[in-house]
């Protein structure tokens, strides 16, 4: 048992570690793509005048309504066929994912933009500060359903965590692994999304109170 605790502290571990890397890698592209996307849609749904608020609403609804499996094998099944003045269009697994993953991201912060300028004309900063935390929470949330990426191959936390149960030959082992996945993986996600909650919970309660 002590060999096999040894080769999971000196290969699994570090293997794990690097693949969880690649999950974040994902997530700040996945936001940083669904803030600059995401805050004109709410600028233009909130101060677009009629028109604009149509369109604005029409374009958050369908990328909610966006399943990122569909949108993940879209581009990765049609993009890899174009090209622009003779210059492939294909993107790596990472890029691929992380843009599967933006029309969350996008309606997400859009979503949670609409509702912070609608707080600021209020007259109440901390209402639009809970952005902030939204958005965040909006993060951990992208950092779980980057998992999808092990549906084409991309080495990330969850599939590397799949894996490695799968060439062990005792349940025992099997569950040291898992074990090993959710403190590393699971815990430190859940912390941070309890983190957030509480954030908005604080930040709404003084909203009210002010």
């Amino acid at each position: 048992m002590s060999a096999f605790l040894h080769e999971l502290w000196t290969d699994f571990v570090p293997t794990l570690l690097s693949a969880m890397v690649t999950n974040f890698e994902i997530s700040f592209i996945a936001l940083a793509l669904g803030l600059a996307i995401g805050l004109p849609l709410a600028l233009l749904r909130d101060r677009g005048g009629g028109v604009g608020v149509g369109v604005s609403a029409t374009i958050i609804a369908l990328m909610r309504a966006a399943p990122t499996f569909v949108v993940m094998f879209f581009l990765l099944n049609v993009l890899r066929d174009l090209s622009l003045f003779g210059v492939k269009l294909a993107m790596s697994g990472v890029m691929t994912v992380a843009v599967s993953l933006v029309p969350y991201s996008a309606a997400y912060v859009a979503d949670a933009g609409v509702e912070a300028l609608r707080q600021l004309r209020r007259g109440s900063p901390l209402g639009a500060l809970l952005f902030l935390p939204n958005v965040t929470r909006a993060f951990f949330v992208i950092v779980m359903s980057s998992g999808a990426a092990a549906a084409i191959g991309v080495p990330e936390g969850i599939s590397m965590i799949l894996r490695e149960a799968a060439l062990l030959p005792t349940l025992g082992q099997r569950l040291v692994v898992f074990a090993i996945g959710i403190v590393l993986f699971g815990v430190p996600l859940q912390l941070g999304l309890a983190l957030m909650r509480w954030l908005q919970r604080e930040l709404g309660r003084r909203t009210m109170a002010a």
